[in-house]
């Protein structure tokens, strides 16, 4: 048992080292490379915070885990949306003015009504994962268009920003974009088996450490760098590291999981995490687009909303866990 919680613990302390690692290496390989800086916050950035999703779940589903693979990545986008943002607003207000940020937000609410329409039949087969992949090469032709035709948009100047604040030269660059990657994989491997143990041992299903352990140590990353971003006014950064990591995990994350190890679903993801998911992605779009001349923000109060929704979803998994042994 203690070899299996040192694992997990162990696994997510390097999971989150490694993940800051890659994300900072490959900004500013791109950057000497002249990728202009709104692409790098939409596509290098947005791929670096969920690698640890999609590395985590890739290999459970490809052990056998499908419940860690889908629970890391629907308990992700609860997480950074319930948890990051609710953490992050109520240190510092977050306020919308990136026009491609706006653009996003809607797009999310409907991939995430995409996600639950192919799963309905209770079923991730491999036909419903390639739509996911699909979808997700379509909305990357997108990002990449977007990345390249604007130029004077808020989030390019705060990525800008933090990318010459960070800058190293190339060969240190590269060397944390491969070394970083290599951890990545190494503490992944890691955090998979201390999670399969410590769920037999505890006699817990892997959904249920999908949803809660992994979800919030492969989430860390993403409070993390929301926080500072929130705290130095880069509020477009605080809100596009949460956009980008859910939009990966909604569909490459799932996507890559189900094509490794289709899987059925179980009723209660269906009809309670994606219930949930679903529900705090059309009230992040509601508050966070603005309508009729109101700035899209999310202020502390609807922060401290969405940090109690976040500790009352995670009451609700433990409570359903202590019925099911009693």
């Amino acid at each position: 048992m203690g070899l299996a919680v040192l694992a997990l613990i162990a696994g997510l302390v390097l999971l989150v080292w490694s993940a800051e690692r890659f994300v900072e290496g490959s900004a500013s390989t791109a950057r000497h490379f002249g990728m202009p800086p709104l692409l790098i916050g939409m596509v290098i950035v947005g791929f670096g915070t969920s690698a640890p999703e999609m590395v985590v779940s890739a290999l459970a589903a490809f052990e056998g885990s499908p419940g860690i693979a889908l629970g890391n990545a629907y308990g992700s986008n609860i997480a950074n949306i319930a948890l990051v943002l609710g953490v992050t607003a109520l240190i510092s207000p977050i306020m919308v003015n990136s026009t491609v940020l706006r653009k996003e937000l809607p797009i999310l609410t409907f991939l995430t009504v995409l996600s639950v329409v192919l799963i309905i039949d209770f079923d991730l087969s491999r036909f419903d994962a390639n739509v996911l992949l699909l979808v997700f090469g379509g909305l990357m032709a997108w990002t990449i268009y977007q990345g390249l035709k604007k130029k004077d948009d808020s989030l390019a100047s705060e990525i800008e920003a933090e990318t010459v604040e960070k800058e190293m030269s190339i060969k240190r660059a590269f060397f944390w974009l491969v070394a970083g990657l290599m951890m990545l994989i190494a503490s992944s491997r890691i955090l998979v088996w201390g999670a399969v143990e410590v769920a037999q041992i505890f006699d817990v299903s892997d959904m249920f450490i999908g949803l809660t352990i992994v979800a919030i140590g492969t989430s860390l990353p993403e409070l993390a760098s929301s926080v500072i971003a929130a705290s130095k006014g880069e509020h477009d950064i605080a809100l596009g590291n949460v956009l980008g990591s859910n939009l990966f995990n909604t569909l490459a994350v799932v996507g890559i999981a189900g094509t490794i190890h289709p899987f059925a679903v179980k009723p209660e993801t269906l009809f309670r995490d994606m219930v949930i998911m679903g529900g705090l992605t059309v009230s992040l779009f509601l508050i966070g687009y603005g309508f009729r001349g109101r700035q899209g923000r999310i202020n502390r109060f609807e922060g401290a909303a969405l940090l109690l929704i976040y500790v009352g979803y995670i009451a609700w998994l433990i409570s359903s866990v202590l019925v099911v042994k009693t």
